[in-house]
């Protein structure tokens, strides 16, 4: 099982740095960002090396960055991120707009001149969002791929989501899978997690390694089966080596009655 990413859902908030080596500055800043919504300022650095330190620590999604600090400046630190495995959506705060083009060159998305205006710091967060939304629905569709790329039946996986992040699950690990509505849920031996596709669909993928409709809302790994009780003529009980019950429809009995006996 390996978690992939954590990408930014629209209902979570945009979890902001500060960074500036004057007091008033930042003040400033989360005075105003507290007032935009879906922000949220998870701390401050008075320095390069702190603003390192807690981009490397508590994953922030966008860093409002100034450039002009003693010791280590605010491109230094840009350089310095710019490569890693969390690398948060950057802004960069100046007083002087000589230095854009190089803010940008060095990965920034867009700047701002101090004194900032209310309406340039909401626009620079709202296009921070765009950035962040994008970002997770190229990660979600380049994973897909992978996950529907195997060659061999042994090396096909599925996504499963928990909570804000998305694992690849070995089929050979799936109990069932359970869908409520529109809402598919993945059962294993030990957690329960969200599927990003309908059942029909995984239905398909996984109909040659041993899944079997046996309801038009469960699919289930006829490897996990453990017993199959009689509870009329027509309708069965499928137990799970996990101790779970599903039903079997009756339209569906006859058909899973002979796989297993096969």
């Amino acid at each position: 099982m390996l978690v992939v990413f954590k990408p930014l859902n629209r209902a979570m908030p945009l979890k902001t740095l500060i960074v500036d080596d004057e007091p008033i500055a930042r003040k400033v800043l989360r005075d105003e960002l507290v007032l935009i919504r879906d922000v949220e300022v998870i701390g401050e650095a008075d320095s390069g090396a702190s603003a390192l330190k807690q981009i490397t620590t508590r994953h922030p999604d966008l860093v409002l960055l100034d450039l002009q600090m003693p010791e280590m400046g605010g491109l230094e630190v840009v350089r310095n991120i710019r490569h890693g495995a969390h690398m948060p959506v950057i802004v960069v705060v100046t007083a002087h707009d000589k230095y854009a083009i190089e803010a940008f060159d060095a990965g920034a998305i867009d700047y701002l001149l101090k004194p900032v205006r209310t309406e340039r710091l909401i626009e620079a967060v709202d296009r921070a969002k765009r950035v962040r939304t994008r970002e997770a629905v190229e990660k979600l569709a380049h994973l897909q791929e992978i996950a529907g790329s195997a060659t061999a039946p042994r090396e096909t996986k599925v996504i499963g989501k928990l909570g804000e992040e998305f694992y690849l699950l070995s089929a050979d690990e799936i109990f069932a899978f359970q869908a409520e509505g529109e809402i598919v849920s993945i059962i294993t031996a030990k957690r329960k997690f969200l599927a990003t596709q309908t059942l029909r669909l995984i239905d398909q993928r996984l109909r040659n390694l041993g899944f079997r409709r046996i309801h038009r809302n469960a699919l289930v790994n006829l490897n996990h089966v453990r017993k199959m009780s009689a509870l009329s003529s027509q309708r069965w009980l499928l137990t799970l080596t996990n101790n779970q019950e599903f039903v079997v429809s009756k339209r569906l009995g006859r058909s899973v009655r002979q796989i297993l006996k096969s």
